[in-house]
């Protein structure tokens, strides 16, 4: 039996930073990976997908390059050689992660639970007070006809030659993102989302004004649509205000959301799970004290940033895990932090709203990007920042200012009386809060 004082299944961000904390605090610390270092976010997820939206977005700006003076004759686009630059991205990222465990034992195998503070792998047994599960999640897939006929998001990052047109099952975070990146590189794409708006989880504003922008770039949208089928030929079937239609694509997306991947022996062994995955208490301890579950796992929140927090809970920090920014990273991107309007009105929050467009702020005017608004909510009697929605330029940058405001539980005043650089785009930011 071998023995250590904390042992991490899994090498995604909350596996991997989990371990590096712990290494610091000269904890013997033992990370197990039956795949690649770096987990689902380094490997199929955030990182990937980042470098090809970089790709999408030169190849956007050279479409348009004579508007700012300058002339391209003609270019052509290499979606293999973009892969490769996104897999040699991955590549050095992963080797940083390699680096960033020196001092833990690495194992690369497939982690099975046999005792409350047991895990076998590769015919070893090891032992720790302290068990973290971190294992992620995996693609999900609609129990439909066909389905294996779809690819998921893993295929799609893979691919080296596009299909002419692809149907992406699903309008959220993943669904969106892919289908931006693809319409960039010339391929002609449907999106097929079950809900009445694409993003559901984001303020409904924002996200209809993505959904425009989008369609404005030649994605079609088919909101509140169901689909039913893939059949051979790639037809896709799916129904739509009473009647079925049929798509007739080259490729089809599956992007209908991730679930959480458990290791074997757990449930066994008696930890709770439910409809979202393990469940935890607020320090990320399962029904069974000594394990933890952190990250997509636990299905509590499904962000990378969020994993290394509750990993972060167990290690004994005390980082707020109650505000978690999230972003989008389509043309135009998309973010968020605290409440939406719906969820004020839900809450009988008494509240109200404050806008300022990018079309009035002259660094967006200057980098030709002033499609987008920030909307800020705030609490009226104690004028606190509850929430914060962006469309535009950068988006995903310029809410942590919110998401530093709304965690030190500041008021919109806060943000008006800090002077703002000129010309940036966080300007637009004052500009909302001015608007009060």
């Amino acid at each position: 039996m071998n023995s250590c004082d904390i042992i991490i299944i899994g090498s995604g961000p909350g596996g991997y930073e989990l371990a590096a904390n712990a290494i610091k605090r000269n904890l013997s610390t033992v990370i197990i990976e039956r795949d690649q270092l770096g987990g689902t976010c380094l490997n199929r997820g955030c990182i990937p997908t980042k470098a090809l939206c970089r790709s999408a977005e030169v190849a956007d700006l050279v479409r348009n390059t004579s508007s700012f003076g300058v002339e391209v004759n003609e270019f052509s686009l290499s979606y293999a050689k973009a892969v490769n630059r996104k897999d040699a991205i991955v590549e050095q990222l992963r080797q940083g992660v390699s680096m960033l465990l020196n001092g833990a034992t690495v194992i690369k195998g497939e982690a099975k639970f046999t005792g409350e503070n047991v895990v076998e792998v590769n015919g070893e047994s090891y032992t720790a007070p302290r068990i973290v599960i971190a294992t992620g999640s995996k693609p999900a897939m609609l129990p439909i006809p066909g389905a294996e006929l779809a690819m998921t998001s893993d295929d799609v990052l893979s691919l080296e030659q596009l299909p002419e047109s692809i149907c992406v099952i699903g309008g959220g975070v993943i669904g969106v993102e892919l289908a931006s990146i693809l319409s960039s590189f010339g391929v002609k794409v449907t999106i097929v989302e079950y809900c009445s708006e694409i993003l559901s989880n984001f303020d409904k504003e924002i996200a209809k004004r993505l959904r425009t922008a989008l369609s404005r770039r030649g994605i079609k949208v088919v909101v509140s649509a169901s689909v039913t089928a893939i059949r051979e030929g790639m037809e896709v079937d799916y129904e739509s205000k009473g009647k079925t239609v049929t798509l007739n694509v080259d490729a089809v997306l599956m992007a209908v959301g991730r679930r959480p991947v458990i290791p074997e022996g757990v449930v066994e062994l008696g930890v709770k799970t439910g409809r979202r995955g393990i469940e935890v208490n607020e320090r990320y301890e399962t029904s069974i004290p000594g394990i933890y579950a952190i990250g997509d796992v636990n299905g509590e929140c499904m962000l990378a940033h969020a994993a290394t927090a509750q990993g972060e809970r167990i290690i004994g920090s005390e980082v707020d895990v109650t505000v978690v920014p999230a972003a989008v990273f389509t043309v135009p991107e998309c973010s968020m932090v605290g409440l939406t309007e719906e969820q004020c009105r839900e809450q009988g929050i008494d509240y109200i709203t404050c806008k300022a467009m990018f079309r009035a702020n002259g660094k967006a005017l200057a980098m030709g990007e002033v499609d987008g608004l920030v909307k800020l909510i705030v609490e009226k009697e104690s004028r606190k920042i509850l929430g914060c929605h962006i469309c535009g330029p950068h988006a995903a940058d310029i809410v942590q200012e919110i998401a530093l405001a709304i965690s030190s539980q500041l008021t919109v005043d806060a943000v008006v009386d800090t002077i703002h650089a000129h010309p940036t785009l966080g300007e637009v930011v004052r500009a909302a809060a001015s608007a009060l």
